[in-house]
């Protein structure tokens, strides 16, 4: 039998139930697992399970499920905050891969209320074979999904979408850019021309909401709170960058918003340094990119949200918190002075110079915090 897994998010990883299910599954046939998303795979990286699971490619979860579709049986592991966001997340995954094969979703192992799904059950031997042996290993039980899913409502020319399972005081994520803090548990953002105009039991974040700019609400990848809850430790000195590595030139390369995707921007080329655009930017790529001893400079101003617990960052990179001018504006300009002066490959002392001289030339005030 060949098993096709979707491994989703950070907390499965951390807590070690991927790699358990994993060799459990292994019992009934070859296993090939994926991941979906992205701070997963920096969990990936750090629990050594890169030979387990398949991070080669930046897919949402559906997209997985797709790709695995020809294996005979197909599982969805998570580990949502809460017994309701994890059904609905169960519930879009599915909608969204429109696979009509059966899909055993395993959510929140571990846990009191860690359930099993069945969706597009269609009553196979393996399928249920699979389904009772779980139960027992992992002690959970089958239930139906208790979330209706995806809740988009329009009136007039606005398009409503509630976000299931905020806690208040939550930083609210919609494609990997916070647009707003939760004041309730029931929030709703609202939509009109594709741009956000109210959060509903929440507060705007007027900048995260600019640069978002026009989105397709229904479509939109909502997260909320902390982006890994519990990390697994990081050895930072394993990644420092050595005298050559900081002296060696390399590409300049700029990340101005959805810090997620950073390792995609970055791809195979040869980077001495990344300029990180943003405090939330900032944050993301800084603990991604501490995992391969690559330094960033940091351009911010003060408005960070609560997104990662404990971020690292790594050594000699440097962060200017910006006193007299937005941190967008300053990144808009620093992108533009490079482009005309085409620096080409570069070293990370030689561009940090060239960034304090390009701050100094336009007066932007600064302090180096980092």
């Amino acid at each position: 039998m060949r098993i096709g897994v979707v491994v989703h998010g950070p907390e499965i990883v951390d807590s070690g139930y991927a790699k358990k299910i994993i060799d459990l599954l292994k019992n009934f046939g070859d296993v090939k697992a994926k991941l979906g998303g992205t701070m997963g795979r920096v969990a990936v990286i750090d629990n050594n399970l890169q030979d387990v699971i398949d991070i080669s490619e930046k897919l949402m979860p559906s997209q997985s499920l797709k790709k695995l579709a020809d294996n005979d049986v197909l599982v969805l592991m998570n580990y949502g905050k809460s017994k309701e966001t994890g059904h609905t997340f169960g519930r879009i995954v599915v909608e969204r891969a429109n696979i009509s094969k059966a899909i055993i979703q395993i959510e929140r192992p571990g846990e009191k209320d860690g359930t099993i799904i069945v969706w597009n059950n269609n009553n196979s031997e393996e399928v249920k074979k699979i389904v009772d042996f779980l139960l027992n290993a992992l002690n959970l039980k089958v239930e139906n999904c208790i979330s209706d899913g995806l809740s988009v409502w329009r009136e007039g020319n606005r398009v409503f979408r509630r976000v299931h399972g905020v806690d208040e005081g939550e930083a609210i994520m919609v494609n990997g850019i916070v647009v707003g803090r939760a004041k309730d548990k029931e929030v709703v953002i609202v939509v009109e021309d594709g741009k956000i105009v109210d959060i509903i039991n929440g507060e705007i974040k007027e900048h995260g909401v600019e640069k978002l700019g026009r989105i397709d609400l229904e479509k939109a990848v909502i997260k909320t709170g902390l982006l890994r809850r519990h990390p697994s430790a990081f050895n930072l000195e394993d990644s420092y960058p050595s005298n050559n590595e900081i002296l060696n030139k390399g590409e300049v390369v700029f990340i101005n918003h959805a810090g997620e995707d950073v390792l995609e921007k970055i791809g195979n080329k040869d980077v001495s340094v990344v300029i990180t655009i943003g405090d939330d930017t900032t944050t993301i790529c800084g603990d991604i990119l501490a995992r391969f001893g690559i330094r960033i400079i940091g351009i911010t101003d003060g408005d960070r949200d609560e997104i990662l617990k404990n971020p690292i960052i790594a050594e000699g990179s440097v962060i200017f918190l910006i006193e007299n001018m937005r941190d967008d504006d300053v990144g808009e300009l620093l992108m533009k002075v490079f482009e005309d002066r085409r620096t080409g490959r570069i070293s990370f002392s030689e561009c940090l110079e060239v960034v304090k001289e390009i701050l100094h030339e336009h007066e932007v005030k600064y302090k180096e915090i980092k």
